[in-house]
């Protein structure tokens, strides 16, 4: 499993959370995403032998948001 922290602009509300949350939750690969509104990130725990870190930033700026 693999941790990572990514910074996300433009996420202001909990709609902006359940989003990217959601998104994220339903990517083969990913265990868990938890979004920190104050810190403008979102935590996202997978596996990288299913999915790679740019298909999550990806998913992220397909929900209209942008990854820094």
């Amino acid at each position: 499993m693999k941790k990572e922290v990514i910074k996300v602009e433009g996420m202001t509300c909990n709609h902006c959370k359940a989003s990217v949350e959601g998104t994220l939750k339903n990517v083969t690969g990913v265990t868990s995403a938890e979004v920190n509104l104050d810190e403008k990130n979102v935590t996202v725990e997978f596996d990288d032998a299913a999915v790679k870190l740019d298909k999550l930033k990806e998913e992220i700026e397909e929900q209209g948001y942008d990854v820094v």
